[in-house]
């Protein structure tokens, strides 16, 4: 049965499918694979597409579906990693074109993030299409909240086909301050906030998150037969370091170590399922990392580092702890040597952390416990926000 609500705040459109097959069994269907709620939306606008490599009906790319289809569409953004999901975290892309359909490619990572009115002229709707890992400093979050935005102050409607979140079954970690704002992290969300993609655009809409408060005309295109505690095996790596569901599991606790003077696996076959540096004292095991596709200077290159090997941990055990284990992080500062220098001096863990608060309780010695509890108040306020715009069970 379909319902079409427009609900209370007016200018958001929201399509939602449910049947009972949704709700007590099948298998999970992204909404880019149903195209009978989406083709009629498009049908003689000319279109802009947020998407990348992991944008897949089950004829291939969106693109050249939609093209396939007869759907005009006149340019592609393409956010961190680029349209291929290819590039180096951090690297800054330039525009260029697609070799396969000649359509031109606006890069949204770098200095360019969200689309200028000139980006825009023309379009008359944009159609977002990225697969997420519900992770807060995970930058395509941003890209959508820019994309939102610069949608709402042009008046350009948007559609967010949702995909479904690889760590939805849980909400952790602390929230973000606003002082505290980046492109890994733009909003008062937990590090874990337990949404689809599609749901976290409900959220900015109706918090009025987006720059003055403008709201973007919203359609979201539903899952089919999906549940927060759903497990979805993603058929395409999300970028290029997160190579499979361990490492998207372990993503969530391991991604601080970017804030410090240890490797995640950047440069190895086993990104986000280790940690380690040359001065971990632990002499068990150890990896050197090397230049690779999407880590071509990871930390330590060349170099011998000691420390420990996750991807043995079966990601049943993972999923089951349902929450961020700070025990990784704090393991490796306690047999790191030099523990004043073990942040590094940017500052990168106060981005990702979304505050200077995690830093400061580890460097004064504050227990797992501790840390843990100082969460629970901002964590109790953001349940109750997120609950408004949960389109699943």
């Amino acid at each position: 049965m379909m319902h079409i609500s427009r609900g209370a705040l007016g200018n958001i459109l929201l399509i939602v499918l449910f049947s009972s097959v949704a709700l007590f069994g099948g298998s999970i269907t992204p909404a880019a694979q149903r195209p009978g709620l989406y083709l009629p939306l498009l049908e003689g606008k000319n279109i802009a597409l947020v998407v990348n490599h992991s944008s897949l009906t089950q004829k291939g790319h969106l693109v050249d579906f939609l093209l396939g289809k007869g759907i005009k569409v006149r340019k592609i953004f393409a956010p961190e990693h680029g349209f291929r999901g290819t590039s180096d975290a951090g690297k800054h892309l330039k525009n260029s074109r697609d070799s396969k359909t000649g359509l031109p490619i606006l890069s949204l990572y770098g200095k360019h993030k969200k689309p200028t009115k000139k980006d825009l002229s023309g379009i008359d709707l944009i159609l977002f299409d990225i697969q997420d890992v519900g992770v807060r400093f995970y930058t395509y979050l941003s890209t959508l909240h820019y994309v939102m935005e610069a949608a709402a102050e042009n008046h350009i409607p948007v559609i967010v086909l949702d995909r479904p979140n690889p760590n939805g079954h849980y909400v952790d970690g602390p929230v973000l301050k606003r002082k505290y704002r980046s492109f890994v992290g733009l909003d008062p969300v937990p590090v874990v906030y337990g949404m689809t993609i599609g749901e976290y655009a409900r959220m900015l809409n109706g918090e009025r998150w987006l720059r003055g408060g403008v709201q973007a005309k919203l359609t979201v295109i539903p899952l089919a037969n999906y549940t927060h505690q759903s497990f979805y095996s993603l058929p395409v790596k999300p970028s290029p370091n997160l190579p499979n569901d361990r490492a998207i599991a372990l993503y969530p606790s391991l991604a601080f170590f970017e804030g410090t003077v240890f490797s995640a696996g950047r440069g190895t076959t086993k990104q986000f399922q280790l940690y380690g540096a040359p001065e971990y004292t632990i002499k068990k095991f150890s990896f050197i990392p090397r230049s690779m596709p999407g880590a071509r200077y990871p930390k330590f290159k060349g170099k011998r580092c000691w420390g420990v090997d996750l991807s043995k941990r079966s990601l049943q055990s993972i999923r089951a702890e349902k929450r961020l284990n700070l025990s990784y992080l704090l393991d490796a500062r306690r047999h790191y040597p030099q523990k004043k220098q073990f942040f590094l001096k940017s500052g990168f863990i106060d981005k990702l952390s979304g505050s200077d608060q995690l830093r400061k309780q580890i460097l004064s010695g504050k227990s797992e416990a501790q840390i843990r509890k100082s969460w629970q108040a901002d964590l109790a306020k953001f349940r109750k926000i997120r609950a408004k715009y949960l389109l699943y069970p």
